[in-house]
């Protein structure tokens, strides 16, 4: 007897209820489980007691916006790995480069198009599956101790909380030590995109990445016009 495996919960939280309905519609056909709301003064308690896999949010909202619920998502230790979509307006870039350093996962324009949503929401949630068949192993670069069995990160023993995103960004460039990462190869091996979306994403969550990793941020290199890398051996400053 098999057990067929429980379908992804999507939670979407956006103000106006034409959105809601459009989304939940195409994701309920593609076998997710969906829940949505208008109000979102009820996210944070909805999002607790169904405890959802990914949640699109729409940033500009009364009274609470999708930054504010950014937030306290990452805040809350049952939420805080929750891969986050935001739905944002053409000209908002502000609110696009403010979420992805709030802690969102991704963005996407509107007015959208619904196939691309429902693809970026499944390719968010391969890349989760994909980290189930990461190596059983440990890497360690300075005082950066990566665990890819128990997907934790340590900085000087010291446990550091980060995104599905950043880990795997972080565990690319530690795998691949000393390899430069152009940002359209951190796009299609992090992100699973393709090259034309914007490269801007990488430079965000790396300088998220870099705040988290604290005194040891200066082993992730900028390799000026192309990407990052991975340093071989830490630059140490001398004195005359």
């Amino acid at each position: 007897m098999t057990v067929e495996a429980k379908p992804n919960r999507i939670l979407i939280v956006d103000d106006e209820s034409d959105v809601t309905d459009l989304v939940a519609y195409h994701l309920k056909a593609k076998g997710f489980q969906v829940e949505a709301l208008n109000d979102p003064n009820s996210s944070i308690g909805r999002a607790r007691s169904f405890l959802p896999d990914l949640v699109i949010l729409d940033v500009m909202m009364p009274d609470l916006n999708g930054i504010q619920i950014c937030r306290m998502l990452r805040a809350d230790p049952k939420l805080s790995k929750v891969p986050v979509i935001f739905l944002t307006a053409k000209a908002e870039e502000n609110d696009r480069v403010q979420g992805l350093e709030t802690g969102a996962d991704d963005y996407i324009s509107k007015p959208f198009s619904i196939k691309e949503l429902v693809l970026r929401v499944q390719s968010i949630l391969r890349r989760l599956g994909d980290g189930r068949v990461l190596e059983a192993k440990k890497l360690q670069i300075g005082a950066i101790l990566l665990d890819a069995e128990r997907h934790e990160v340590f900085i000087h023993d010291l446990p550091v909380e980060l995104t599905a995103t950043e880990f795997k960004l972080l565990h690319l460039l530690m795998e691949r030590r000393g390899r430069v990462q152009t940002r359209e190869h951190l796009l299609i091996n992090v992100w699973n995109y393709e090259t034309e979306i914007e490269t801007r994403t990488v430079d965000t969550h790396v300088r998220r990445l870099r705040e988290k990793l604290g005194t040891e941020a200066d082993w992730i290199e900028t390799i000026r016009g192309v990407g990052y890398r991975m340093a071989e051996r830490r630059v140490q400053e001398t004195t005359a």
